[in-house]
């Protein structure tokens, strides 16, 4: 089967919306229905708990695969929202610190933000393409995105370099950019799996380096955070990532996991580079057809500027191009994977005409 005919909803519109939720590929969908199904039928006793932690370890392995990290040094979590939510939550921060920030976040950032902010730290918010250069001495920590979810920007470069850790969100970049946490130098990653992807809604990956995850506390610990839960109040927490599990449901996982399967067959770095290229193409179409183009960098997102972004989204859908709006911007975002092509383009201009 051809790639693009893995993702069914392909055959009824122009899916431009993975930076939101990525689309399903069918064996995804399948696999979700037999763990169901299983459930259904055998009941939901030790065994279905084993299948969970199975599945888990398999998704563990998979996540840390996409960010050529160690798998003992990432969680599965509910998203990248709970990933950076644990990790900033969890350190002991106060009003000695200053955080570097960009001014163009996302709500999944900004909430962990301002409850630093709370606890009397510094948040220091810059234009995207100034977050190496506005570190100073008075600096302790950067936290912001990978790839820029209004823009498609990518962070720069010489964040790798900065004397201070850097917590950076990954929503979209894991799948749809490459991630080498090494080579990113980072402290902490964290990414979606429903987005690029094509995971369920409430999956996710946290990356924590051992030496920063040493200053992070667990705030919330679930029943899989702990080494031995036979002990009461004596149980010891694990020492790695995975204190940060959370409970995720046994389908769940096993749509992310078969999803990821689908696009690890394909090959993940070439996904990435022909995503890349073909939204090159969608930007260049898009200006050439008089719509300005937000500044972008080799990524996967394209926003455009046109009049009532909120009105126009719904009017292309209604043309059977999905793509979404930003609030507060004059945008439309368009999200473009590997299993789109040129006829989606070529619906998409056909669909802004008026």
């Amino acid at each position: 089967m051809a790639f693009r005919d893995q993702f069914p909803v392909l055959q009824s519109i122009a899916y431009l919306n993975a930076g939101t939720d990525g689309p399903i590929p069918l064996a995804a969908a399948e696999t979700a229905r037999a763990e169901l199904d299983a459930q259904l039928s055998e009941g939901r006793l030790h065994a279905h708990f084993a299948r969970r932690h199975d599945l888990a370890a398999g998704l563990r392995e998979g996540y840390a695969r996409v960010m050529h990290a160690a798998p003992e040094h990432v969680a599965v979590t509910s998203g990248t929202s709970a990933g950076l939510g644990a990790v900033l939550a969890g350190m002991d921060i106060g009003p000695a610190d200053e955080i570097v920030t960009s001014d163009a976040e996302h709500p999944g950032l900004i909430g962990p933000l301002i409850g630093a902010r709370h606890r009397g730290a510094t948040i220091k918010a810059v234009p995207f393409a100034e977050l190496a250069n506005a570190v100073t001495a008075k600096t302790t920590l950067v936290a912001a995105s990978h790839v820029s979810w209004i823009t498609g920007e990518l962070a720069p470069a010489e964040l790798a370099e900065v004397p201070v850790p850097v917590i950076l969100d990954g929503a979209q970049g894991s799948g749809a950019v490459r991630v080498d946490v090494g080579e990113l130098n980072c402290a902490a990653y964290a990414a979606a799996g429903q987005k690029w992807l094509c995971g369920a809604d409430g999956t996710g990956m946290l990356y924590l380096d051992p030496e920063l995850g040493e200053r992070v506390r667990t705030v919330n610990p679930t029943y899989f955070s702990f080494e031995d839960t036979s002990l009461g109040l004596q149980s010891p927490l694990k020492s790695v990532a995975s204190r940060f599990d959370l409970p995720l449901p046994r389908e769940a996982v096993a749509l992310s996991a078969a999803a990821l399967e689908v696009l690890e067959a394909e090959g993940l770095d070439a996904i990435i580079t022909r995503a890349a290229d073909l939204a090159d193409r969608f930007a260049t179409a898009l200006a050439d057809a008089g719509y300005t183009v937000a500044p972008r960098g080799r990524s996967t997102l394209i926003a455009f500027e046109v009049d009532e972004p909120e009105a126009k989204r719904e009017q292309l859908l209604e043309r059977g191009v999905a793509v979404r709006d930003l609030p507060g911007t004059p945008y439309l975002r368009a999200s473009v994977g590997a299993w789109n092509d040129e006829s989606d383009l070529d619906r998409l201009l056909e669909a802004l005409e008026p």
